[in-house]
């Protein structure tokens, strides 16, 4: 009998809960308990999978499996290696591929690092053009590129790009292309049956989806692009600790259940700003009326936790925060508890003073809807 998990015709919820376990033996748990090893023992040639803890880890192994069965369910010679953080993840596929006299592509309107990224590739030699993801603005500067660097949905203003568009004209012209898959998890869509060549995410946020974990991982087509990230990854030892690639294999287990919540709580509490007259800029990719909802749910399968808007002025948004009851005003995105924040304060996003970035969690949605509505009353006040 096939293995419907395998073949990749299970359902999202059977594989989230089975991905990545090894074969059951009797007396072990289910799902093997973190490795702590910095060596291995290793008579002999060194022919094993195992040999010293930067290169491999049997922990790193169920996990980076269980990520590739989400990312590319049924699909044969696709790796996913397994990262410190999603920066790790980011940088290695950026600087493993390009060299001084290369030209890279990335979002305008990206995650709040690339800036940094950015400077660090122009003082290595690479030329640098950005364009923001709306409108699919990034077309315009191909020409030329080797590596096309595609964030849809954009941290934070929500924007989305025609993925398979933008990935058949930089293959067109010789480019590599990676999506940052963070805000929408394997879940929401998976950008290497749109065409990538690399799947890359912070598995920090919704992916492990309790703030406890820092993790990365790129998931792409086996190859000489990917064993350039593995190469990457040994030298500069951008590697997970056992104990973080454990949890986060565990959280894994219940990732459907977050995310189908989380998304259609989204789309509630959207709805209900929708209407109020003290927001304005109201982006959420689910809703009909968002500037990117055909081009999102041609490619989406569900549209995130994430809710962008903006308040008047910086105060009315300090003040909306500080009223808040079942939100933590924190930074990151996709836990079980609802977070917001002024994403102004860190200064690097091109957003207006009164600019809120909410990530749902996993409240009931009437609760949640509820403090956020009575929060933006009394900051009125």
């Amino acid at each position: 009998m096939s293995d419907p998990i395998a073949a990749g015709g299970a359902g999202e919820g059977t594989r989230a809960v089975r991905a990545g376990l090894p074969e059951p033996v009797k007396y072990e748990p289910t799902l093997p308990g973190p490795v702590f090893a910095a060596h291995f023992h290793l008579p002999g040639e060194p022919t094993g999978p195992y040999t010293y803890g930067r290169d491999e880890n049997p922990t790193w192994t169920h996990l980076e499996r269980a990520v590739g069965e989400l990312e590319a369910p049924g699909r044969d010679g696709v790796e996913t290696l397994v990262f410190a953080s999603g920066m790790a993840a980011i940088s290695s596929v950026l600087f493993s591929q390009l060299r001084a006299g290369d030209t890279a592509v990335l979002p305008s309107d990206g995650y709040q690092a690339l800036p940094l990224v950015r400077a660090q590739l122009e003082a290595y030699g690479i030329e640098v053009r950005t364009a923001p993801t709306g409108g699919d603005a990034q077309l315009a500067v191909l020409d030329g590129a080797k590596l096309l660097w595609i964030e849809s949905p954009s941290n934070p203003g929500l924007d989305v790009c025609d993925i398979r568009r933008l990935v058949e004209a930089a293959h067109a012209r010789g480019a590599l292309v990676a999506v940052d898959n963070t805000l929408a998890t394997p879940l929401g869509q998976r950008p290497l049956e749109l065409g990538a060549d690399f799947s890359v995410a912070s598995g920090t946020k919704q992916l492990t989806g309790h703030g406890d974990v820092l993790l990365g991982y790129v998931t792409g087509r086996a190859g000489e692009p990917m064993a350039a990230v593995r190469r990457w990854r040994k030298i500069v030892g951008a590697i997970p600790g056992p104990m973080e690639a454990w949890l986060a294999h565990r959280s894994i287990a219940t990732l459907q259940m977050r995310v189908d919540r989380q998304s259609a709580t989204a789309l509630a509490v959207a709805q209900a700003l929708r209407g109020r007259p003290e927001v304005t800029g109201l982006r959420y990719p689910g809703l009909a009326d968002d500037p990117s909802y055909q081009v999102a749910a041609r490619q989406m399968r569900r549209f995130g936790c994430v809710v962008s808007f903006t308040l008047p002025t910086r105060a009315r948004a300090e003040r909306f925060l500080e009223e808040l009851r079942l939100v933590d005003d924190a930074t990151s995105f996709g836990g079980v508890r609802s977070t917001a924040e002024r994403r102004g304060r860190w200064g690097g996003d091109a957003v207006p003073e009164g600019f809120i970035r909410l990530s749902v969690g996993a409240e009931d949605p009437e609760d949640l809807v509820t403090d956020v509505l009575r929060a933006l009353e009394e900051s009125a006040r």
